[in-house]
């Protein structure tokens, strides 16, 4: 997969792709059909595992030749040494973990630095359906309330406290929607929130 396919499928993973360089060492926690890979592999040379527990996005990994370990992102990642990856990534994943602060502890111990996404709850539509005491559904919430796979709600400001409570220093913060980036009132204008981290004084 070149980059321009990237950027016609996932716009977002293609913003995102710029932070992660060349040859790298990736971990890919929830890594979905192993798009975001594929690209690296193929584009940047890198090297790494996907991680995914549900069947069918398992076997879209293995058709794209993505290295994948099927497993519950909930039991951790202790198979893996500490700083065993140049870049660990949760892409629009982390929302739907019970136990976000233990397995963003886990990314950061595994990795020299992470890149997380998330959708923005935040967002001007969001706070509108909330006003008119409805739960908010768009493109980047795309589920009902009772149907829904994300446990966990989150702005970007919500996560900078999480990131700061558990020892992780934040090198850049973006807000994107539809893959542009939004610079003016992020957490208002901004559907998902992606962050670049690294452990404090590494």
């Amino acid at each position: 997969m070149n980059f321009s396919e990237l950027s016609s499928l996932r716009p977002d993973l293609a913003f995102i792709a710029h932070w992660i360089k060349e040859q790298a060492q990736i971990l890919d926690v929830g890594c979905g059909d192993g798009v975001m890979l594929d690209y690296l592999q193929t584009d940047k040379r890198c090297k790494g595992y996907g991680i995914e527990i549900a069947d069918d996005k398992v076997l879209a990994c293995v058709k794209r030749g993505v290295n994948v370990i099927q497993q519950d992102m909930e039991n951790g990642l202790s198979m893996f040494n500490d700083n065993a990856f140049d870049t660990v990534l949760c892409l629009s994943s982390l929302q739907m973990m019970k136990h976000v602060e233990t397995l963003l502890r886990d990314i950061a111990r595994v990795g020299q630095e992470a890149i997380v996404s998330f959708p923005n709850f935040g967002y001007w539509p969001h706070r509108t359906a909330l006003l008119k005491g409805k739960m908010p559904v768009s493109k980047s919430l795309p589920y009902q309330w009772y149907d829904t796979p994300n446990v966990r709600c989150a702005t970007i400001y919500d996560f900078s406290d999480l990131a700061n409570e558990v020892g992780l220093e934040v090198l850049e913060c973006v807000a994107l929607h539809e893959g542009k980036q939004i610079n003016f009132l992020p957490n208002w204008r901004g559907s998902l929130a992606v962050f670049r981290l690294r452990k404090r004084g590494q």
